[in-house]
């Protein structure tokens, strides 16, 4: 994998570039949808392609390794060709699945043991066998297993599960490069740093992962439960010290607003699922703030969904349609609302590109984010 950066924000730490995959270029900074079992929610992958325009899309070891299941990928010949999708795909390595399933995992050095949220079965991730599911899926951009701990964790937990999580990343790291690709084409494999709200372990997480000269790196921990400006504040603390020539992946984050600002510390590329699944629960990003479109309010508004809004959806249905397709339970309704979200914040992305271009990105972002927090 090749990046590339064409141009910075001259107020901010903001930059746009270029990355080259396997499976196709994309330019950054980039929103990743995501695509957790093989599919964006609702969202036929010819409208994630032509209406809103993703250029990479997210799949999860965890999930994936639990049903179809590696012999089924493996036979497919990974998962670009089991779902389709001839783009580029990065795989988390489910960590997160570690944090988020607490009460059904046990944590060793060795790795991490849990049960099936489907049929409550038990399982072992080493960061090896991490690496070689990753391997049978076949994606671009592969993730280090990972501890990410609860942003309430205390300094002794953040150490230790810290010092885990670069355990795991030498061992990782160690098979990414004594094993081949299946398919025929590179992969990439991202370290991810931790350290949870403290500086120092933040700092340490970033020179450890840093030395290892991956492709790229990525930023975990994050968005889990301490406030925005603890965020910030710690993206500003790892930023310098990660590579300028490689690109930096800020995981599961977040809202419009917090994109906008980690663009503004020097972040290429963001996933989150709020786009689809607040979309799913009727909350809709829009230009001029957000709207919960099960309100009352919106029963006789002909207007379009968004009069700037990116997909289609936005001119062809009014806001009075989609009320009524919710509170109908008609499952047209979630789709509109995915679509226009997913659109929304990949139109974000994209005007942030074109502001970094035209030098003037911290003032239109300055003048954005007061409206994106606003709730209609």
């Amino acid at each position: 994998m090749t990046f590339e950066i064409s141009a910075k924000d001259l107020c901010s730490q903001a930059r746009c570039g270029e990355m080259q995959t396997a499976h196709g270029k994309i330019k950054t900074p980039v929103f990743m949808p995501v695509g957790t079992v093989g599919s964006v929610k609702g969202v036929l992958h010819r409208d994630l392609r032509d209406d809103v325009k993703a250029q990479i899309i997210l799949g999860n070891t965890y999930h994936l390794y639990l049903r179809p299941g590696t012999a089924v990928l493996q036979r497919a010949g990974g998962l670009h060709r089991f779902v389709s999708w001839p783009h580029p795909i990065l795989t988390d390595s489910g960590g997160y699945q570690v944090f988020s399933l607490a009460e059904k995992r046990k944590l060793t050095p060795d790795g991490c043991e849990f049960r099936s949220h489907i049929d409550g079965s038990a399982h072992f991730f080493t960061p090896e066998k991490v690496v070689d599911i990753q391997r049978i899926i076949g994606a671009d951009i592969i993730m280090a297993l990972d501890e990410c701990p609860p942003g309430t964790a205390d300094y002794h937990y953040a150490r230790r599960s810290l010092q885990l999580t670069q355990q795991w990343l030498e061992r990782g790291i160690a098979r990414f490069r004594q094993t081949d690709p299946l398919y025929g084409y590179p992969q990439s494999f991202f370290p991810i740093i931790q350290g949870c709200v403290f500086a120092d372990l933040r700092r340490e997480a970033a020179e450890h992962a840093a030395s290892f000269d991956c492709d790229g790196l990525a930023i975990g921990g994050l968005s889990v439960g301490e406030p925005a400006e603890v965020m910030y504040e710690m993206l500003e603390t790892v930023t310098p010290l990660m590579p300028p020539d490689k690109p930096r992946y800020l995981m599961g984050v977040g809202t419009p607003v917090n994109i906008l600002e980690g663009i503004a510390r020097g972040i290429d590329m963001f996933d989150c699922v709020m786009p689809s699944r607040n979309g799913r629960n009727g909350m809709l990003f829009t230009s001029e703030g957000i709207i919960n479109i099960r309100n009352k309010k919106w029963a006789d508004d002909m207007s379009p969904i968004d009069t700037d809004g990116a997909s289609e959806v936005d001119t062809t249905y009014s806001r009075a349609y989609l009320r009524h397709l919710f509170v109908s339970g008609e499952m047209l309704g979630p789709q509109i609302a995915s679509l226009h979200n997913l659109a929304f914040y990949l139109r974000l992305v994209e005007q942030s590109r074109e502001h970094i271009a035209a030098g003037d990105f911290t003032g239109w972002k300055n003048s954005l984010v007061p409206k994106l927090a606003i709730r209609r």
